[in-house]
């Protein structure tokens, strides 16, 4: 089993992508889900239902961790979401893409 690339709290390497995602955590996790396969809108607008948003991004980071073959557990991804979702979103847009500069605002 592999580990994340990017630390969790490696939000403030990137940003953009920083801004985006607390201005509009919406759009950073759609990208996500779009960029695992999932619809983009649909994901987007599932974040804006309170309690629904917490099931939908522990899915999808399970889902990012599945494909990447990284370690874990759908209690340790509960948890970053419950806590850190901001960083959360981050490390998996960071995760997916490989982010490291300002891509995320030219996306």
């Amino acid at each position: 089993m592999e580990s994340w690339q990017h630390s969790i709290f490696g939000c403030f390497n990137n940003l953009g992508l920083c801004i985006i995602t607390y201005f509009a955590p919406c759009y950073t996790f759609g990208k996500n889900a779009e960029a695992i396969g999932e619809g983009c809108c649909f994901c987007g607008c599932m974040y804006l239902v309170p309690g629904v948003n917490y099931f939908a991004m522990t899915q999808i980071r399970g889902m990012i961790r599945s494909s990447r073959n990284i370690a874990g557990s759908i209690c340790e991804d509960l948890l970053l979401v419950l806590f850190c979702p901001f960083c959360s979103l981050i490390q998996e847009a960071k995760e997916i893409r490989g982010y490291d500069s300002l891509d995320m605002v030219r996306a």
